[in-house]
C-alpha cells in the first residue's frame, strides 16, 4: 500500500460527515482546466510500453514547471520519483502515475485542524473565534468572507463581519452585499474610519451578543507594506484587549489565476503578519490549479479552502485527497 493510500484511510474519516457539501463533482468540474492541461500531457509522456529512463524524468518536469507547480518544487518532486523508482524497481512508465500522485500529496499540508475546517467548530470555551482576512484588492476577499460567513451560518453558528477596510470605495457596500446573503450581521463605520475601532466593535458586539465566530475584512495595500504592517498590528492588538487569545486565524486570500505570482504575495505577506491559512480562490477559471503544489511545498502553510465557483456555497474545505483525485481526474 502507497503513500497515498495510507494518507487517504487516515483523512478520509475526517471528512467523511461532509463528503457531499465539499461537491467532490463541483471540485473535479472546477478543475478542469487545469487537468485537461496537466493530464494529457502526463499521460501522453507515460505511455504504455515505455520504459522509465532520463529523458522521460526530464520531460515529466517540464509538464509539472509549465502546470505552475514552479521550478524547486518541480525538481523536488522528480527527485523523490527518481529516488523511489530506483529503490522499488520500477522500471515501465506507466508505474510513474501513481508515484506521481503520492508525491504531489505528499506535498500538500494538511491542516491540524482539519477536521474542525470541515465541520465548522469552534471551541465554546473560548467565544467568539475570531479570523483576520488578508489579501490583495482584487483576489476575490470580499466574496470570501462571504461564503465563510455562510458557511459557519449553515454549521449552526451565528456570525458577526467587520468591516474593516476602510479606506477603499465601496468596500464596506459589497461587504454588506454579502453579509444579507449570508444572512449574517454586520459592523460597518463611515469611510476613512479606524479599520481598528471597527475591529474593536466588531468583537465586542459579538462579545455581548455572545456569538460564535466574528470575520474581520482588511484592507489589501501590499505596495505600502509598512502601513499594511501597522494597520493590522493595530487590529490585532484591540482585538487582544478584548480577547487575549485573537485572532485565532489569520487567513491570506490568493488569486489562482496569478500563477506564480500568488506565491510572491503570500511570501510579502508573511512578513507582515501571521498567517494560519491561504484561501484559494477563482480555482474554476484558469489552467494553473497546479499552484496549490508550491504554495504549501515552499510556505508551509496549509491550504484550508479553495473557491471553485461565483455561488454562495462555492467555497470549499481543501483535501489534499480529494484534490489529488480530482486533478488526475479520479
Amino acid at each position: 500500500m502507497g503513500i497515498f493510500d495510507r494518507f487517504k484511510e487516515k483523512v478520509s474519516s475526517a471528512v467523511q460527515s461532509t463528503s457531499d457539501a465539499l461537491g467532490f463533482t463541483k471540485l473535479k468540474d472546477g478543475l478542469s482546466k487545469t487537468r485537461d492541461t496537466f493530464l494529457s500531457r502526463i499521460q501522453g509522456v507515460l505511455g504504455v510500453g515505455r520504459k522509465i529512463d532520463a529523458q522521460l524524468l526530464t520531460q515529466l518536469e517540464e509538464i509539472l514547471i509549465t502546470a505552475d507547480i514552479g521550478f524547486d518544487t518541480s525538481e523536488q518532486i522528480i527527485n523523490s520519483v527518481r529516488e523511489r523508482v530506483k529503490k522499488e524497481g520500477h522500471e515501465n512508465a506507466e508505474e510513474v502515475f501513481d508515484i506521481l500522485k503520492d508525491e504531489l500529496l505528499k506535498i500538500l499540508i494538511q491542516s491540524p485542524s482539519a477536521h474542525n475546517d470541515a465541520v465548522y467548530n469552534i471551541n465554546p470555551d473560548r467565544k467568539p473565534h475570531t479570523i483576520l482576512v488578508v489579501g490583495v484588492n482584487g483576489v476575490g476577499k470580499t466574496t470570501t468572507i462571504g461564503k465563510l460567513a455562510y458557511n459557519y451560518k449553515n454549521a449552526g453558528r451565528s456570525v458577526v463581519i467587520g468591516a474593516a477596510d476602510t479606506f477603499r470605495a465601496a468596500a464596506n457596500e459589497q461587504l454588506e452585499i454579502w453579509a444579507d446573503r449570508a444572512g449574517v450581521q454586520i459592523v460597518q463605520q463611515k469611510h476613512g474610519a479606524d479599520p481598528a475601532a471597527v475591529a474593536y466593535d466588531t468583537v465586542n458586539s459579538a462579545i455581548s451578543r455572545d456569538l460564535d465566530v466574528v470575520i474581520i475584512d482588511t484592507a489589501g495595500r501590499l505596495h505600502n507594506k509598512m502601513n499594511l504592517m501597522a494597520e493590522l498590528d493595530k487590529i490585532s492588538r484591540v482585538i487582544k484587549k478584548l480577547k487575549p487569545e485573537g485572532p485565532e486565524d489569520v487567513y491570506l486570500v490568493l488569486d489562482a489565476t496569478t500563477g506564480q505570482n500568488a506565491i510572491q504575495q503570500a511570501k510579502e505577506f508573511m512578513k507582515v503578519s501571521p498567517i494560519t491559512g491561504i484561501v484559494l480562490t477563482k480555482l474554476d477559471g484558469t489552467a494553473k490549479g497546479g499552484v496549490v503544489i508550491p504554495i504549501a511545498a515552499e510556505l508551509k502553510i496549509p491550504v484550508r479552502y479553495i473557491g471553485v465557483g461565483e455561488k454562495i456555497d462555492d467555497l470549499q474545505l481543501f483535501s489534499p485527497t480529494a484534490f489529488i483525485d480530482a486533478l488526475f481526474g479520479e
